[in-house]
């Protein structure tokens, strides 16, 4: 009757420390899970802001500024242009 009642005790303590790992096990994957969705919050928001850059930023309006003022270029002359047609 001892051994019986020393063995149930044995394996009562066990499946408490299972219970306890088991515990904190989820405890830090939910904790982890919530960072990992706080910097997917993050980087949703970073990847919006660069599409409207990127979008702002590839304006032809824009491009034709840019180049008549740092490069100094303009629309080429009716009479400097030249046509080629491709054979097919």
């Amino acid at each position: 009757m001892n051994r019986a009642v020393l063995i149930l005790i044995i394996a009562l303590m066990g499946c408490a420390l299972m219970l306890v790992t088991s515990q904190q096990k989820t405890r830090m994957l939910f904790a982890e899970k919530n960072r990992l969705e706080l910097q997917e919050r993050r980087l949703n928001l970073e990847y919006l802001r660069l599409e409207y850059e990127q979008r702002d930023l590839s304006k032809s309006s824009r491009i034709i500024d840019l180049a008549q003022k740092q490069l100094h270029m303009s629309e080429p002359k009716q009479d400097k242009r030249k046509y080629f047609k491709v054979q097919e």
